[in-house]
């Protein structure tokens, strides 16, 4: 769990290995894995790579989203490989998402991605949203 330190087919290059920000647990990553796995299915030609990032809104100020991204910034963004999946990240979410933890439910209550953020102060009552 290292990042890419060379991403031949974006030509992106990092100087030095850096601890992840974020872990990706197995579930989570399996689940990642399988939804690009459909995208293909379905014709898309492009690497797909999970995107995480942190923005403004909900009631409590900050959201966490994750989107599956073709598009890599080589100024903007690290790029992670986790469990197999290649996770980008925004420098400027970077800031918000040490120590973050996603996970993937599949059972009875509920099916999804759940983000666990350390830094999070508080949470609004539905969870969607998170102050720092």
């Amino acid at each position: 769990m290292s990042t890419v330190t060379e991403q031949a087919s974006l030509g992106l290059k990092q100087e030095t290995a850096k601890a992840p920000p974020i872990v990706l647990t197995e579930k989570a990553a399996g689940e990642v894995r399988k939804i690009i796995a459909d995208q293909v299915a379905a014709g898309e030609t492009r690497a797909l790579h999970l995107r995480m990032r942190v923005v403004g809104g909900g009631c409590s100020g900050f959201q966490h989203k994750l989107d599956l991204d073709p598009e890599v910034n080589t100024k903007l963004d690290e790029i992670f490989e986790l469990q197999g999946v290649p996770v980008v990240i925004d420098k400027r979410s970077l800031l918000y998402l040490e120590g973050v933890t996603v996970d993937f439910h599949d059972d009875l209550n509920r099916r999804g991605f759940s983000i666990s953020n350390p830094n999070a102060k508080g949470t609004c009552g539905c969870g969607s949203s998170f102050s720092m």
